[in-house]
């Protein structure tokens, strides 16, 4: 702080060439108390003084003889090192201050000059420059602290350097990397300037509130106790430049001087060597020597994990354990050596039969076991049974010497045996006994009734196998009809058995077991030759030729010979090409692509028709689906099923159509069972229907019968002869209902009236509506909720709320988003409705094009 005693001892020169100015400054100085205080008239003076002397004031004239005060600031300039020019200028000519300061003067005083003005100015100034002397002297005072605390730190670096540990000095306030030695940089991938620019937290070394807590807790223990004497030792993972992580040792000490910063030094030491002999151990503690797999402690761990996440998921945990045949004789026979050549080849096997998920265990000599997560029936837990005794079929070699070995399985399953893990692996224990004593080579579940579940799969097997034998297959046939002509145009045969003692037997519960036991191979061969066979007998009949679609699995593709299949059937019944068509699935035709385009082009070039069934639930390439030689799509039931009344099944199925029509593709819709969803898909173009509403699957008999008989669908409920102008009315009053088909019916449109919107959907599938009147408050689905699906599906309808209830919000949200044309209210004025009607009417006309003009002759009829 600048006292008045500093500002009157200060360093003051007056410069003038006229005597007099300088005799009345002087007088007015000293009289103000000033007491250093020089003159001179020659200017040539100033500089040399000022060097000599440092003036920390020079009040300065501007015009003088010989050296105005311009030169004097001149020579000034070179001794102000930092530009700070201590000058007052004096000068009679106002048009002269502005240059005087730019050429480095701080303030100016007119001549003739007011001594109060004077003062406070020379007051003022002095002030200023012994403020900025006094920075000065701190900038060199703290540069001069840098430098000494800069060589403080290079010596400790060069001692920090010297150790291979990693040492890290932190501000304990800021938390900011002060330096690093050496031996972090080496350990972390850093240069030290990359490294001293990152955060503690970005190299592991803690959060900042730990940190913190770190140097306070050291602080407190060193106020109270002093200095630790065995460090702390914490385990952490610090993170390297290459973002691998590095585990440490580090402790941490507080560094606290007088007056100085405290720092907060940290020490770490690389552990991997140690970490990876440890996990060494826990893993051999673990797991098992000899084959790597899980041992029966890690075992037992697993599946009671697995159980917890059951209880809470509602799954089923099944455990096989599995103890192979006759081990001990193959054991003592070659020796153990190769006895653990052959447990270790059997556990690669073992791995290879279950998912990533589960888990495979030894549980000591012989004896494994399998942890598997299931979310269906216990079946999955026969499928890996069996696999694991495929798996053995293959004979082992032990350096030289083959050797076959078969497996006993027992099966028990949580929660149904057991909920603990030890009780669950002792069932599972028992249920392999009893398989050993059933003569070994098979699998046992713990529980009579899963056994007797299994033995009716068994059972359903063995009876499938005898049905080709016996003849007990059989095929129905459930007619397509063209939606142009409304005849039959085909139909698809669908597979029966019809088995002896249980009568006609669901596909559903044999077909799945087919295809798991690839007996859908034969039974493929066979419905393609029966099926032929079929065809030929109704062509030398009065029925004539009818074309039938056969399915197609996958592993017909992959095991079997389709296309040989298909030519001999053919041949042998001297049956045309073109009246067999075959359908696949699209995961049949993804399993093998390249070879399903060679096999289906060559079936092609015979003639044969090619379909896609239940195109759209699959998993299908449109790339592919170009390269495919196909005939047809065939909409899944799954989006017919809703397609009067939900848009979204309605837009795929419509999507479908506009594809398949785009690439040259007939479409035919299945499971069609009403006339809603009839008219819906014939009015959008669709090709082909099969399903209830026209006929169930048939036996070939009464499909022939059918065909003869020339059964047809009815006509579109659209005849060319009704009103072109239809109106529907949705409203669950019955007496609104009445009241407005009283209304309109004199304007001569077709009134359609619902008091439904299921209804409505029903009849808007039927029927072509140009304008929709709907009721706001109706039970399940509101107006605005009706008219927005309509929107979706009919977006060119004319769609208008008439209701007794507003409902601003939901309303005027609808009309925002298009759903709705016109909002009216109840009770409701008969002509200016009838007005409103006939517009609505007039304007879809406009939009969709009637063919005939306002005004003219034959104009339309609704025009106003």
């Amino acid at each position: 702080m600048i006292s008045q005693h500093d500002i009157l001892q200060a360093r003051i020169l007056v410069v003038d060439d006229q005597p007099v100015n300088v005799e009345l400054l002087e007088y007015l100085l000293a009289s103000s108390g000033y007491t250093a205080v020089s003159a001179t008239t020659d200017p040539r003076q100033v500089a040399p003084w000022h060097a000599e002397r440092r003036y920390d004031l020079i009040i300065l004239d501007l015009h003088m003889p010989g050296l105005s005060g311009f030169g004097v600031m001149e020579q000034l300039k070179p001794l102000e090192s930092d530009g700070y020019l201590p000058v007052l200028v004096v000068t009679a000519e106002p048009e002269q201050k502005l240059a005087a300061l730019e050429a480095g003067a701080r303030d100016f005083v007119s001549k003739p000059f007011d001594p109060v003005e004077v003062l406070t100015r020379i007051r003022n100034m002095l002030e200023v420059r012994l403020l900025h002397r006094e920075v000065v002297q701190y900038n060199s005072r703290l540069e001069q602290t840098v430098r000494q605390r800069t060589a403080e730190l290079q010596r400790f670096r060069s001692a920090l350097d010297a150790t291979a540990d990693a040492i890290f000095l932190l501000d304990a306030a800021s938390l900011a990397l002060l330096d690093a030695n050496e031996g972090a940089c080496r350990m972390l991938g850093y240069g030290r300037a990359e490294l001293l620019a990152l955060a503690p937290q970005r190299l592991g070394l803690g959060a900042a509130e730990a940190l913190r807590e770190q140097a306070a807790r050291l602080a407190d223990y060193a106020a109270c106790i002093g200095p630790a004497r065995a460090p702390e030792l914490v385990e952490i993972e610090l993170t390297r430049q290459d973002l691998a992580l590095v585990p440490v040792e580090i402790y941490w000490q507080l560094q606290q001087g007088d007056g100085a910063a405290a720092v907060l030094l940290g020490v770490a030491r690389d552990i991997s060597e140690r970490r990876q002999a440890r996990e060494r151990l826990a893993h051999m503690a673990r797991y098992d020597s000899l084959t790597g797999l899980p041992n029966r402690s890690l075992f037992y761990q697993t599946l009671s994990e697995a159980i917890e996440l059951a209880q809470d998921k509602g799954w089923r945990i099944v455990v096989l354990f599995i103890a192979l045949d006759r081990f001990k004789n193959i054991n003592d026979s070659l020796g153990p050596g190769q006895g653990d050549e052959l447990l270790r080849q059997f556990s690669n096997r073992l791995v290879q039969c279950v998912r990533l998920r589960d888990t495979v265990g030894r549980l000591g000599g012989d004896e494994f076991a399998l942890i598997l997560t299931m979310t269906r029936d216990q079946q999955d837990a026969v499928y890996v049974a069996n696999e694991v005794r495929e798996a053995l079929r293959a004979p082992f070699d032990l350096h030289g010497h083959a050797a076959a070995l078969t497996a006993s399985i027992g099966i028990a399953m949580y929660p149904d045996d057991a909920t603990d893990p030890e009780t669950l692996v002792r069932n599972a224990d028992t249920a392999m006994a009893r398989a050993k004593q059933a003569g070994r080579d098979g699998y046992r579940f713990f529980t009579a009734g899963m056994n007797v579940q299994v033995l009716a799969r068994l059972d359903l097997e063995m009876a499938l196998r005898r049905a080709l034998d016996n003849d007990e297959l059989l095929l129905y046939y459930q007619p397509k009809v063209n939606l142009l002509t409304g005849r039959v145009s085909g139909a698809e045969a669908l597979l029966r058995w019809q088995r002896p003692g249980y009568g006609m037997v669901f596909p559903a519960e044999f077909v799945p077991v087919l295809e798991d036991t690839g007996l859908i191979v034969r039974v493929g061969a066979w419905i393609i030759d029966t099926a032929c066979r079929q065809i030929a007998a109704w062509a030398r009949s009065p029925v004539g030729p009818v074309h039938v679609a056969v399915n197609v699995s996958s592993r017909q593709f992959v095991e079997g010979d389709l296309e040989r299949e298909v030519r001999e059937a053919l041949d042998k019944h001297k049956v045309p090409a073109e009246l067999l068509e075959l359908e696949l699935t699209e995961t049949a035709l993804m399993s093998n692509a390249e070879r399903t385009i060679v096999v289906l082009g060559n079936l092609k070039a015979l003639g044969i028709k090619v379909a896609i069934d239940d195109f759209g639930t699959g998993y299908s390439s449109l790339a592919y689906l170009q390269r495919f030689p196909i005939d047809k799509l065939k909409i899944d039931i799954a989006f017919v099923r809703d397609i009067t009344t939900n848009p979204n099944d309605a837009a795929i199925a419509l999507a479908i159509i506009s594809m398949a029509h785009s690439l040259k593709l007939r479409v035919i819709a299945e499971g069609v069972e009403t006339r809603p969803q009839l008219e819906y898909l014939r009015r959008n173009r669709c090709d082909e229907i099969q399903g209830y509403y026209f006929s169930r699957p048939l036996p070939a008999g009464e499909m022939g019968q059918l065909v003869e008989a020339g059964k047809c669908l009815p006509a579109g409920p659209d005849a060319p002869a009704q009103p072109a102008q239809t109106l529907l009315i949705v409203d669950d009053d019955i007496n609104v209902l009445a009241a407005l088909h009283r209304l309109f019916r004199r304007d001569g449109y077709q009134i359609l009236t619902a008091a439904t919107p299921a209804e409505g959907f029903q009849l808007l599938a039927l029927h072509a509506v140009q304008v929709i009147v709907c009721d706001q408050r109706m039970p399940i689905m509101s107006g605005t909720e009706f008219l927005s699906k309509v929107k979706e599906m009919y977006p060119d309808t004319i769609r208008i709320i008439l209701s007794g209830y507003t409902g601003l919000e939901a309303v005027l949200d609808s009309i925002n988003r298009g759903a709705i044309y016109r909002f009216y209210t109840k009770p409701w004025d008969d002509t200016q409705l009838r007005d409103n009607i006939r517009l609505a009417f007039h304007h879809y006309w406009l939009m969709h094009g009637s063919g005939r003009r306002v005004g003219q002759p034959g104009e339309d009829a609704t025009a106003l």
